[in-house]
């Protein structure tokens, strides 16, 4: 028995293997219940007593030998393998494929940043609001028109629950809230009624400012404009402010810039008028103030708002509204270089 166990220590050293089935088949040979060692095992108890000791040593050297070269011939053809990858890795590697901004975010973190210049904090709030938050507070009559089912979608009445129409809302709610001064830039997504096309859409993006404090005039909110019409559009623009209304500002005007594509020349984009209007604005109405609990006879301020996508068309020649929202990856690849 001893020449047998040792005939296997031999056989097993000189093992090879060259794919995982022959160790396999190597190791249900040798160290299966039914193989070779576990029959030397069986055997064991007729070895005379006097030669058990060094039968048995030599038997647990024979089973360590066979579980050392399964192990040995494992770890062997699974480097081989890692080895094999098919691949040439002297050739230089396939380029990631860079995603880009999406145009709107492009130009939202622009505004954002000049405002953030002047000292304005960004604010945001929900998008679905109640009555007051979203109208009442900020001035509008009952009668207004804004309040009709054909611009706002309404997700309750009595009481009316909405999906907000203007990041205003967000406004009311800092002026609920926040300490004097307030000085705070308000983006967001917002909602309204409409017919979908080319150049208005039910869903779009605006940002409004809103700045109280002691002593704020229409000149501030004048030099707040300038500046930011010539951060965004270049040192070259000019602006241009028209009166107009709105129930939350008093005064109140609509904003235009120089047309940056003619220069103030007039072309197809300014209709011929040289001017493009961008955003309005106005000094917050008393009446607001002191709505939201804020002493108009101390306090003045001044408020402005703009659509995200009417400036971003502007701003890179984009003729249909529509095509921010079709994930369109040929329309979006554009703006790779953007990010």
């Amino acid at each position: 028995m001893l020449d047998k166990i040792k005939q296997i220590i031999s056989e097993i050293g000189s093992f090879t293997a060259t794919t995982p089935a022959e160790v396999e088949q190597f190791r249900i040979k040798h160290l299966s219940k039914k193989g070779t060692i576990a029959a030397l095992f069986d055997d064991f108890k007729n070895v005379p007593a006097d030669q058990k000791k060094e039968i048995g040593k030599t038997l647990n050297e024979l089973k360590t030998a066979a579980l050392d070269k399964v192990n040995e011939l494992k770890e062997k053809l699974c480097n081989s393998d890692q080895g094999k990858t098919g691949v040439d890795l002297t050739l230089p590697g396939d380029l990631i494929k860079l995603g880009s901004r999406h145009p709107l975010s492009i130009v939202k973190n622009e505004i954002l940043a000049i405002f953030n210049k002047l000292g304005f904090t960004i604010s945001e709030g929900p998008e679905i609001e109640d009555d007051w938050h979203n109208f009442s507070a900020l001035n509008f009559p009952e009668e207004h028109p804004a309040r009709d089912m054909q611009d706002t979608f309404f997700i309750e009445k009595n009481p009316d629950i909405v999906l907000h129409t203007h990041t205003s809302s967000v406004q009311v709610r800092d002026m609920e809230t926040h300490s004097l001064p307030i000085r705070l830039v308000t983006p967001g997504r917002v909602f309204r009624n409409e017919a979908i096309s080319a150049r208005a859409h039910c869903i779009f993006h605006q940002i409004e400012a809103l700045y109280i404090d002691e002593n704020v005039s229409f000149a501030d909110l004048k030099q707040t404009l300038t500046y930011f019409a010539k951060e965004l559009f270049g040192p070259e623009t000019r602006i241009r402010l028209r009166p107009s209304y709105f129930p939350f500002t008093e005064p109140s005007a609509e904003m235009d810039v120089s047309c940056s594509l003619c220069h103030g020349e007039g072309c197809n984009v300014c209709k011929g008028t040289g001017w493009l209007e961008i955003l309005g604005c106005g000094m917050v109405d008393p009446n607001v103030l002191e709505l939201n609990g804020i002493d108009k006879e101390k306090y003045t301020g001044f408020a402005l708002g703009m659509g995200i996508e009417r400036i971003t068309m502007l701003k890179y020649g984009i003729k249909d509204l529509r095509l921010f929202f079709e994930n369109d990856i040929r329309f979006l690849e554009q703006f790779t270089a953007a990010i």
